[in-house]
């Protein structure tokens, strides 16, 4: 049976590297549908049209307007194709109006060298038993966000004084992740990971919908079943705009997806 997942972001063939979408309401967040999701979309359109090249290595995405739920259509363009490694060039459009255009570098990370050198530090979470459910987020938060239906989320309990009118002012949020349905994040579905948790500026004190400029997410591996750690954090807020790091943890303790995202400051 197809995961909730794979079926909101199943595309349709329509010609070569040109394939069809249907938005799902249930990505909305804000003022339109969530980053992370469109470039899920994105990133499985560039993986069907290099199937030798299956994985994500690095996506970098310019978002040039809002997305609404409904249809959509995904162009893809190879740029270059080599031995380990092909760039993509992809866009997403609706009604003639192009709302992503992203360029992506895909390869097989299953054939790629098992050595890892790091001075990461993985990220300490409570046990999933103390942390905060994401279902117990206030209402107002929950009925403008339904992406937050698609995850079973618990929050760092020391991330969440923003839930309750007490922000930290240290940026940073944290939680545990994982499907709703159960289902194990692929690499492709690490690009949508790395956008899911509710903006890092909530834990400034500045709640509400902060649309996406440019978002770049770097995937270093296959995540292994189970729980993943997803860490954001900021430390500058300027121009009107603000920077979102992320890290993902998988449940082996490995580094397996990093992002950095331009965003603008929450509007209400």
């Amino acid at each position: 049976m197809a995961s909730e997942w794979d079926t909101h972001t199943s595309l349709t063939s329509t010609d070569d590297d040109l394939f069809g979408a249907e938005l799902d309401p249930g990505w909305m967040v804000g003022g339109g549908i969530n980053g992370g999701y469109l470039l899920g979309i994105l990133g499985r359109a560039v993986a069907e049209t290099v199937p030798a090249k299956p994985h994500p290595l690095s996506v970098s995405a310019y978002y040039l307007s809002a997305s609404t739920p409904g249809p959509a259509q995904v162009s893809t363009r190879v740029l270059r194709e080599g031995g380990s490694v092909a760039t993509v060039a992809a866009e997403l459009g609706q009604e003639g109006t192009t709302r992503i255009t992203a360029l992506a570098t895909y390869g097989d990370l299953g054939a790629m060298p098992s050595d890892v050198a790091t001075t990461a530090v993985e990220p300490t979470l409570p046990p999933l038993e103390e942390c905060v459910p994401g279902t117990m987020a206030p209402e107002e938060v929950r009925r403008v966000a339904p992406l937050m239906e698609r995850f079973d989320l618990r929050f760092d309990p020391a991330c969440v004084g923003w839930a309750m009118g007490a922000p930290s002012g240290n940026g940073h949020i944290q939680a545990w992740f994982r499907m709703a349905d159960g289902h194990e994040v692929d690499p492709v579905g690490l690009l949508m990971v790395c956008d899911a948790l509710p903006p890092v500026t909530f834990d400034l004190g500045r709640p509400g919908w902060a649309p996406t400029l440019e978002l770049t997410v770097h995937v270093r591996a296959v995540p292994a079943a189970g729980w993943l750690k997803v860490s954001h954090r900021a430390r500058n807020v300027a121009g009107g705009m603000f920077e979102e790091d992320c890290e993902v943890w998988d449940s082996a303790g490995r580094l397996v997806a990093q992002s950095r995202q331009l965003a603008m400051q929450p509007r209400p």
